[in-house]
């Protein structure tokens, strides 16, 4: 068995905690980090001298304010979200209705934004959750523009199947995403629940890369598919150019 090395170690630690795990014993990050209790003891101890961990009154532990300081300056992150909140806000402001920002993280997607409507549908969705890449849309607006390679070693993989909607063909996803090529928005429906349908554009950078995708998502019964898709690119757009994308001229 192949020895873990302590950087490895100390991950592990911070890899128990997860949406379903915010808060953990001490026993409990041993257990889920494969550490002895010892171990976990140890480096949990230097975790929350530096403020990656807190522990509360009860001796549970949580991810600590430290780690938000440096995830902060991920250019992804924090920084992403401030330049396409304004946009994203005009998106909500027009629909009503959810609003997200998402990137791509290898064979997933990881919602970096969310608005959230009083009476939208409801979605299986928070700041930080991920998602494969085929079961929504601002998935498959960021892997339609991927490069030809990575796309095609997606089509081949196992496609995890949430509702009986959701695509699991391979042939089918390729025309999907060619199908986002050609229009230059995704139109997901009912891939995660069977009651929401998203329409998703792909946003990109100084380059000319993509380097994000907004979406709105709305109840899939009375979608208005035509109305959205403007609203969508255009907030794509704003976004765009303000990362300092500029469109080839015509």
């Amino acid at each position: 068995m192949t020895a873990v090395s302590a950087p490895g170690r100390l991950l592990a630690v911070l890899a128990a905690f997860d949406h379903q795990h915010p808060a953990l014993c001490l026993t409990d990050i041993s257990r889920r980090a494969g550490l002895t209790l010892t171990t976990a003891h140890r480096l949990v101890g230097a975790l929350t001298e530096w403020g990656a961990l807190e522990r509360d009154g009860d001796g549970v532990y949580h991810v600590g304010l430290r780690l938000w300081e440096v995830a902060a300056l991920a250019p992804r992150g924090l920084a992403l979200r401030q330049i396409a909140l304004p946009y994203l806000e005009d998106l909500y402001e027009a629909t009503h209705e959810n609003v997200q920002l998402a990137v791509r993280d290898g064979s997933e997607v990881v919602y970096i934004e969310w608005i959230s409507g009083r009476s939208a549908v409801g979605v299986h969705i928070r700041i930080g959750a991920r998602w494969p890449l085929h079961a929504t849309g601002v998935g498959l607006a960021l892997l339609a523009h991927g490069d030809l390679e990575s796309q095609e070693q997606y089509c081949e993989s196992p496609l995890t199947s949430f509702t009986p909607y959701t695509i699991t063909d391979p042939a089918r996803l390729r025309r999907a995403l060619a199908e986002v090529r050609r229009t230059g928005v995704a139109v997901s429906s009912r891939q995660v629940t069977d009651d929401a349908l998203s329409v998703a554009a792909a946003v990109r950078g100084a380059g000319g890369s993509v380097a994000a995708a907004v979406s709105v998502v709305v109840p899939q019964a009375d979608a208005q598919v035509p109305a959205l898709i403007p609203a969508v690119r255009l907030a794509a757009r704003g976004i765009s150019r303000a990362l300092g994308w500029q469109p080839e001229p015509r």
